[in-house]
């Protein structure tokens, strides 16, 4: 029998609600008037609709006739992405799929779409964080003619999940729904790429022996098999019903993959206005904010969603803080463990029951809402099941048992009692802690800090053993307004070698980690940042630092009052970074989801 919803849930619910009440409203209030003026094309100038009807080709006749709904496709395809590469053939696909419906499909516009694993440690990955927010506003402008009944957004990877959903959600007057495209096939084990990474580091491997063992990992269309931001972006649209219905992690090339991309393209034709009428911004609420992050929480997601949560959740008018996920993580158990906080990866999670055993448990155990509006008809309790084929036809049943109890496990018996998504906070600000990736010995570390100001001159500092000692090692000025607040993940291979040689180590920073981090402690996304006099700007080396995920502490012994801040780094230029300087400048703080776009809008 389903448990009644839990308490620190429902509290935190009803806070985030009365915190949200004005700006909700004004939200709701925004999306009645445009679905109340949205463009009807019977009444538009035929000049305008010329222009909008000459490339569809076949499609022509049925769209000037209003014969049925027309669906916009908002892609973020490339080919130099994996996770995107299927993406190719989607839009002809699905033109097909909704001729099949009676509606007709257009793609109304594409977006950038980075891939952080390619620029990690080099410069591009300072335009990252804010490719977000590019997204964003070209999911606005291709939006912006007006011509679509509903949207389909492709898009999977790091950044590009939360910047869809933000553009789209100005058009919340519409039906909308995510197309996912899978992840690739298992590679060779976690264990043994991590073992390569750090004798590379080390020098006890060559470059060949590295790139054999990447290429072993990366091999291949499809999202990357850890659970790193990606597939916890999969996780959250399943968990706030924008998924058809188990379709998060089924690979690319699958004939299920397939038929749940075509009964997205029906679905969506079935949520127009003359249908069962389900627009995006009645669907992301304030209850599905709050299961994104109790999704997070309960299978050990990213940490970049600290950051993304609380800017997809602004798009809709709604507030959610770090003080309401740790609340929520205090209640919410783990039951997944997934590389890098277990030894397999998302297929292997998928195959022991994935995402329909994990909303099953956490329903079964009042542990998420279940009343949430989804763009499904069967409501959020179709999505604890799992899609299949059978002979020719896409049927859904019951995931059943776990498959693997040390990858998945119930809500009832759960890895750890709580989510592992710590707020630690002092007077060197607040900061998010990924306990659930960290051994629980290593939750509190106090020691010496050594002050740097970006990746290289740590692992320099590395290789001349200056780091063989208990220390955290800061590294400051990575914040959003400082450089963009680039992930920092070429620290790992160093700071966990370390932690081997048996050293006490911790990492504090204002820069980014994601869902990809874990094994060393870390307090990461500190806020306020250094640039602008925030505390790590006034740390010096040999100060104490204590990070403890128990306490909830981040702080030090000196006497930061009496101090200036050190000399603030200038913003480097090439790679395009000089022309978004706008973005950096305006940018807000990583608890406000380190938006510029947001807060220049007064969101």
């Amino acid at each position: 029998m389903t448990k009644p919803l839990n308490d620190t849930i429902h509290r935190v619910t009803e806070r985030v609600i009365a915190n949200s009440r004005d700006s909700r409203s004004a939200y709701l209030g925004l999306m009645d008037r445009e679905g109340d003026r949205a463009v009807n094309r019977g009444t538009m100038s035929c000049s305008n609709l010329a222009h909008a009807y000459a490339g569809a080709e076949e499609d022509q006749q049925a769209i000037m006739a209003a014969r049925g709904p027309n669906l916009g496709i908002v892609t973020a395809y490339n080919d130099m992405l994996s996770a995107h590469q299927p993406y190719y053939r989607y839009p002809e696909r699905m033109k097909i799929w909704a001729r099949e419906v009676g509606a007709t499909v257009q793609v109304a516009g594409g977006t950038p779409a980075m891939c952080d694993g390619v620029t990690q440690g080099e410069d591009g990955m300072e335009l990252s964080l804010f490719s977000r927010d590019t997204i964003a506003l070209s999911t606005v402008v291709a939006l912006s003619h007006a011509m679509y009944d509903g949207v389909a957004l492709l898009g999977i990877c790091d950044k590009i999940v939360p910047g869809l959903l933000m553009g789209a959600l100005r058009f919340g007057h519409l039906p909308a729904i995510f197309v996912p495209s899978g992840p690739m096939g298992t590679g060779i084990s976690n264990k043994e790429k991590q073992k390569t990474r750090q004798l590379y580091a080390e020098g006890k491997v060559g470059r060949e022996e590295l790139l054999a063992s990447e290429m072993g990992s990366y091999h291949s269309p499809g999202t990357c098999t850890f659970y790193g931001t990606a597939n916890s972006n999969q996780m959250m649209m399943e968990m706030m019903g924008l998924h058809v219905p188990g379709a998060a992690f089924v690979q690319p090339g699958a004939k299920l993959r397939q038929e749940l991309s075509r009964k997205a393209t029906h679905r969506l034709a079935g949520m127009s206005k003359d249908g069962d009428f389900r627009p995006l911004g009645k669907v992301v609420d304030e209850k599905a904010i709050i299961n994104a992050a109790i999704g997070l929480l309960a299978t050990g997601g990213s940490t970049n969603h600290a950051i993304h949560i609380p800017a997809m959740a602004r798009a809709a008018g709604i507030r959610f803080d770090w003080t309401d996920l740790a609340e929520l993580s205090s209640a919410v158990p783990l039951v997944a463990r997934v590389y890098p906080n277990g030894s397999g990866d998302v297929n292997h999670f998928h195959d022991a029951g994935g995402m329909g055993y994990v909303i099953g448990t956490l329903l079964d155990e009042g542990l998420a809402h279940g009343d949430i509006l989804t763009v499904w008809d069967g409501g959020f309790e179709a999505y604890a099941q799992e899609p299949g084929m059978d002979g020719d036809a896409l049927t859904w049943r019951e995931p059943g048992p776990s498959g693997d109890t040390e990858m998945l496990r119930p809500a009832s018996e759960p890895f750890q009692s709580d989510g592992g998504m710590r707020l630690v906070q002092g007077n060197l600000g607040r900061a998010c802690f990924k306990s659930s990736a960290v051994e629980r010995e290593r939750w509190t570390i106090e020691a010496p800090c050594r002050i740097f100001e970006d990746q290289p001159s740590v692992n320099e500092a590395f290789k001349k053993g200056e780091l063989d000692r208990d220390v955290v090692v800061v590294v400051r000025y990575q914040g959003p307004r400082a450089n963009g607040m680039p992930e920092l993940h070429k620290l790992t291979p160093a700071l966990g070698v370390l932690q081997d040689r048996g050293y006490r180590v911790a990492l504090v920073t204002d820069g980014r980690m994601s869902g990809a981090s874990g094994k060393v402690p870390a307090a990461i996304h500190c806020t306020p940042e250094a640039l602008g006099g925030g505390p790590l700007s006034k740390l010096r080396d040999g100060d104490i630092v204590k990070v403890c995920a128990e306490t909830g502490t981040l702080s030090t012994t000196a006497d930061l009052g009496a101090r200036e801040a050190s000399p603030e780094p200038q913003a480097d230029s090439g790679m395009g970074r000089e022309l978004f300087a706008m973005f950096r400048s305006n940018a807000d703080g990583a608890e406000q989801g380190a938006s510029s776009m947001l807060a220049m809008a007064g969101l």
